[in-house]
């Protein structure tokens, strides 16, 4: 019998000890399984979360290939100064009044300079020109409005800049693209291509930008009397003979104290416009010695010039001879005597102001 109840208390022993070691084990396999489940949803929540950092970089990557492209029709400066006037979109028919510089470049004797090459080496040669030529205009706050055949639209109205810094801005991109211009010349030069040239027209005002068109095919635009001025300059550059002209509102804005070299050209009344105004011609990026015998003559151009407006024909001309006398090369002071000369023997209305229509 005792060896019964000792043999009952040891198999109970035995079992109890065979229990504890199974719930220990079933302790550490479960706390081992809670950990091997854990890292699985780590790895698990680390998976999904680099699958969605990949989708949304991809869109973000995709997002910013379409902007880039978008820029490239429509400025990203114009969408900006869009935004600062809480227009969430392009929607047609948006339009905003600004003060800006605004500048039409253009070259010159292009439509006989594409005559004389095939399609194929125009459209290279413009897009080569273009190349060059928009560095000038973005690297002084600019930006390309848009391009007409051979002829660049570009509007100088950077955030936070004053009316000075935008008309400084446009007369320093205007010196920089001759610059670029001859640097180009000489590229043409090596590859036995002729030279070309180019005439800039710049003036400073009020224009209007926004959106017109249809639903489905929308354009942005810069429009106003301001825009037409500037365009009217530029078309002047060959009559006048001059790289680059500016309006008196350019130079007024910009104030003296900056080292502009500058004659006065006229006072014109150009097409679609009623009121004259007065043109001058920037000089500071011609050779030391042009611009010296451009100047000698200002002072006698001013005079005679001021006395045409008064129809004192006899004095405007002798200050032109003067004039003459000591640059007998400039084109700018024959202009003026063979305006002088005609308009001498025109009936001229009462109110006749002095200006020469162009």
């Amino acid at each position: 019998m005792d060896w019964q109840i000792s043999a009952l208390v040891a198999l109970t022993a035995y079992s109890t000890v065979i229990s504890i070691l199974y719930v220990r084990r079933s302790r550490r396999f479960k706390i081992r399984l809670r950990k091997a489940l854990s890292r699985n949803s780590s790895k698990y929540e680390a998976t999904l979360q680099a699958a969605d950092e990949a989708r949304f970089q991809a869109a973000a990557d995709e997002a910013l290939k379409l902007t880039q492209t978008f820029q490239k029709f429509v400025p990203r400066q114009f969408v900006e100064h869009m935004a600062t006037t809480d227009v969430d979109s392009l929607e047609l028919g948006y339009a905003a009044e600004n003060d800006v510089a605004i500048m039409f470049c253009d070259i010159r004797g292009f439509a006989g300079f594409s005559e004389r090459i095939t399609p194929q080496e125009l459209m290279n040669f413009l897009n080569s020109y273009f190349t060059r030529m928009n560095d000038p205009i973005h690297q002084n706050r600019g930006f390309i409005d848009k391009f007409m055949g051979d002829g660049i639209m570009a509007l100088f109205d950077h955030q936070g800049g004053t009316s000075k810094e935008k008309a400084l801005d446009a007369v320093q991109a205007a010196l920089d693209l001759r610059k670029a211009l001859t640097i180009y010349n000489g590229h043409r030069k090596n590859c036995d291509y002729e030279a070309i040239n180019m005439g800039i027209g710049i003036h400073f005002g009020q224009v209007i930008m926004g959106t017109v068109g249809s639903e489905d095919r929308m354009d942005t635009t810069v429009i106003g009397d301001s825009v037409n001025i500037a365009s009217r300059l530029e078309a002047l550059t060959p009559k006048y003979q001059a790289d680059i002209i500016v309006s008196a509102q350019v130079l007024q804005i910009i104030g003296p104290g900056y080292p502009i070299k500058t004659r006065l050209l006229d006072w014109v009344r150009v097409k679609g416009r009623k009121a004259p105004i007065e043109i001058y011609e920037i000089l500071s990026h011609l050779p030391e010695q042009e611009q010296e015998k451009k100047l000698a003559v200002q002072t006698k151009i001013a005079a005679g010039l001021a006395c045409r407006i008064n129809q004192q024909w006899d004095e405007s001309i002798a200050y032109f001879e003067t004039a003459l006398a000591i640059s007998p090369n400039d084109s700018l002071v024959h202009h003026h005597l063979d305006v002088c000369r005609i308009y001498r023997s025109l009936d001229l209305a009462s109110d006749w102001d002095g200006a020469l229509i162009l």
